[in-house]
C-alpha cells in the first residue's frame, strides 16, 4: 500500500517520530522548568490572539537558526542537544514540521503542542495580551 503523499498527509507522518505534548502537560513541564515553550506564530497571529506567558518568541524562519546549540546564531537557551523544546503554532500543523525540523539538528527531545495555541487557549492556560 502506498504512504499518503502530500502536504495534509506530511505533519501526520513526521510526528511518528517523536511523542507530542498535550497543553495541560506542556503547561505543568513548562512551571516546572523543564521545558522550553517556543511560539513560531507569525506577529500578526500574537497580536491577535495573545502569547503563552515565558514562552520564547522565534520566528519559524529563525528557528533552526537560534536553536542549534552549535549554531553561530543560537539564542542563550539553546544549551545543547538534549533542550526539550516544546514548539507552538496557531493550529498544530506547522510546529509538527518545525519540531521534526529540530530532531534533524539533533535536537532528540524537540516535539510540537497537540492542537497548538488554540488548544492552549481553549483550555483556559494562560494567554497574556502582546
Amino acid at each position: 500500500m502506498n504512504e499518503p503523499t502530500g502536504i495534509d498527509a506530511l505533519p501526520q507522518r513526521v510526528r511518528g517520530g517523536y511523542r507530542r505534548i498535550a497543553p495541560l502537560a506542556a503547561y505543568d513541564a513548562a512551571g516546572a522548568g523543564t521545558v522550553l515553550l517556543v511560539d513560531i506564530r507569525y506577529a500578526a497571529l500574537r497580536e491577535r490572539d495573545g502569547v503563552i506567558p515565558g514562552a520564547l518568541v522565534i520566528e519559524r524562519n529563525e528557528l533552526e537558526w537560534r536553536l542549534d546549540p552549535q549554531g553561530s546564531h543560537r539564542l542563550p537557551e539553546a544549551t545543547g542537544h538534549d533542550l526539550r523544546v516544546v514548539v507552538v503554532c496557531n493550529e498544530g500543523y506547522a510546529s509538527s514540521l518545525a519540531a521534526e525540523s529540530l530532531h534533524r539538528l539533533g535536537l532528540h527531545r524537540a516535539t510540537d503542542l497537540i492542537g497548538a495555541f488554540q488548544a492552549w487557549r481553549a483550555a483556559g492556560l494562560p494567554v497574556a495580551v502582546s
